[in-house]
């Protein structure tokens, strides 16, 4: 128990189960509904069948974005949805004939309107006529020309029938017996296979299709929940596929043995399930070779930052979590980055309101809410709000105003709070090398912890121009043995010396992750320096006559809006990249554990 408090991740147990094959799908079914077991399976594609619905569920998916997408543009044109659903037991199928009907509809309206338009000017016609005029022994011979070329002598000269005239153009035919040709220095017009008023119903037709077909694309949109329900009971029936597939196949394949894990606090819940179901099953400790599954325990406050985490990856089993310890760290960069207090205010408000109206996402509210406390800690510092200093707003006495820092004083606070929460992290590697016993590791980690924290205090002391005891000189020259002698496992003092000498090279890299936390006074002095040039346009626009407190208020708003999420941007973005690079690197961070993901169905908690 002492160990699960320590690590933050859950304890596991191993369950092998033997299962008889014809009873595997009942088992794994149950398994599903208990929803607790992490069953090792496949999240890819094994064979065409898992293939097959691996695809079927990205057409789900992209089904389910797309109709969104319809939704959300025929509510911005006021168009109008269909009440009710259609009725079809496959709603995918019916969806995706729906959309290749309407391109092929799209595309047969191009091609008809396109032979209309040729079509139109030739008049009225069946194709009966054309027959008709070939079996009395005629050959027609089409052409077009300028009407003002029209040359009225043809008519004694041939039989010529004028189908129409239609813009500025002369539409005539002359009928030929046999295959004679008439002698005109005319080329030849292509005449249309189908008449303008046929093509024209045709159009109609497939207008009235399209439509209807626009009408049914736009009723499905009240099956974006039906159709994401079908598709995680395809996943539901897959992952039990993948489960059942990824055993072991034993005794001519007559039994099946799985390998599981579950959290160990609900080991009497799976071992009543096994043996109500008198499943013969081995269990016993997880092991880290094992490759267990990652199951976080975090308190109220870090359980908020493991979405954070996950942005990086989960730690090893057995290896030590690192969240309870960077969420305080990444609360109060998160301030010094947004660098303004009424900013901070404003973050705590949405979030407790988002925490309190919109439930499913309490937990990201909750975090907005300590963000913005943060935000209003770190910024007190300088008593910067809303772009301008907090004694310029509210009359304060001097001796409190001489408290508050200025930029110089904020750049140093910057770099010593990044070289605290170095110190800190290699403390923690230090202290866990010394719990798993690996006392080398440990005492080179307390050796680099005293060295950075003398080499501050040295730097500091010529800085300032002020003394430090001189046994502190003592204290850094036993640091300093500890990296030079512990820094290597080797039996050989000569090569220990040797591997502890070449490892300083590593306060380098030191000094590189300390110039890293200068990002945490920029960003924030660039906040202020923002908020500042919002204030003072705003304070220009209301001189200007009548309309000028109404463009005031119009750019204090909307203008501190615009800076609001703009530094949120960064200050979300580099206390990631000080928590994943700099103190996860210094606190020897490892990772790369898999998430605990149990067999379970979608309604399960």
């Amino acid at each position: 128990m002492k160990r699960r408090r320590r690590t933050m991740i859950k304890k596991m147990t191993k369950y092998s189960f033997v299962v008889f094959h014809k009873e595997v799908e009942d088992f794994l079914k149950n398994l599903q509904e208990i929803g607790v077991v992490d069953v090792t399976r496949q999240k890819r594609a094994i064979d065409s069948f898992s293939m097959e619905k691996f695809e079927e569920i990205a057409q789900y998916n992209a089904a389910v974005n797309q109709l969104k997408r319809i939704k959300e543009e025929a509510l911005k044109k006021n168009v109008e949805i269909p009440s009710g659903k259609p009725e079809q037991d496959n709603l995918l199928s019916f969806f995706n004939s729906q959309v290749a009907q309407k391109e092929t509809l799209k595309n047969r309206l191009f091609a008809l309107k396109g032979e209309y338009a040729l079509a139109l000017p030739w008049g009225s016609f069946t194709e009966q006529d054309l027959e008709n005029l070939k079996s009395l022994g005629y050959t027609p011979y089409f052409y077009a020309v300028s009407t003002q070329k029209y040359d009225k002598e043809w008519e004694n000269l041939y039989p010529i029938y004028v189908l129409n005239e239609y813009e500025g153009k002369t539409y005539f035919t002359v009928l030929m017996e046999g295959n004679e040709k008439p002698k005109m220095k005319l080329q030849e017009a292509a005449f249309p296979a189908v008449s303008a008023d046929i093509l024209e119903k045709e159009i109609k037709e497939c207008e009235d299709l399209a439509q209807a077909t626009e009408g049914n694309i736009l009723a499905l949109t009240n099956c974006i929940d039906d159709l994401k329900q079908q598709k995680e009971k395809l996943f539901e029936n897959l992952d039990l596929y993948l489960a059942s597939e990824a055993s072991q196949k034993k005794a001519d394949e007559t039994i099946v043995i799985f390998e599981a894990f579950a959290p160990t606090d609900i080991d009497k819940q799976v071992v009543e399930f096994l043996e109500s179901n008198n499943v013969y099953y081995l269990m016993e400790a997880a092991k880290e070779e094992d490759n267990p599954p990652i199951k976080l325990k975090n308190n109220f406050f870090a359980k908020l930052y493991e979405p954070i985490g996950d942005l990086y990856m989960l730690p090893k089993y057995g290896e030590l979590d690192l969240t309870v310890f960077f969420a305080p760290f990444y609360m109060l960069f998160f301030g010094l980055c947004l660098g303004d207090m009424g900013y901070g205010l404003v973050l705590i408000i949405t979030g407790l309101i988002v925490n309190f109206k919109v439930k499913a996402f309490a937990n990201y509210g909750k975090l907005i809410a300590w963000l913005g406390l943060g935000a209003v800690i770190m910024p007190a510092l300088n008593g910067t709000v809303f772009g301008a200093k907090i004694y310029e707003l509210v009359p304060m006495p001097q001796n409190i105003t001489d408290l508050l820092f200025n930029d110089m004083q904020m750049f140093w606070f910057a770099i010593l709070f990044g070289i605290f929460q170095i110190i800190f992290a290699r403390g923690i590697q230090a202290v866990y090398c010394l719990i798993k016993k690996n006392y080398n590791a440990a005492l080179s980690g307390f050796g680099w912890m005293i060295g950075i924290a003398w080499a501050t205090l040295a730097y500091a002391s010529m800085e300032a121009g002020f003394t430090y005891p001189a046994w502190i000189n003592y204290v850094a020259l036993a640091g300093l043995v500890l990296i030079l002698f512990f820094s290597s496992d080797a039996r050989n003092p000569f090569v220990r010396l040797f591997k502890g000498v070449t490892s300083l090279y590593d306060s380098t890299g030191v000094f590189g992750d300390v110039l890293s936390y200068i990002r945490l006074f920029g960003l924030g002095t660039s906040g202020g320096i923002l908020g500042f040039v919002v204030n003072s346009i705003a304070m220009n626009l209301a001189e200007i006559p009548y309309a000028g407190w109404l463009l005031m208020v119009i750019m204090l708003v909307v203008g501190h809006i615009f800076v609001l999420l703009l530094s949120c941007l960064g200050a979300f973005v580099h206390p990631l990249r000080l928590t994943f690079i700099e103190f996860y690197k210094n606190a020897g961070f490892e990772g790369g554990g898999r998430a605990y993901n149990p067999l379970k169905k979608e309604n399960n908690n």
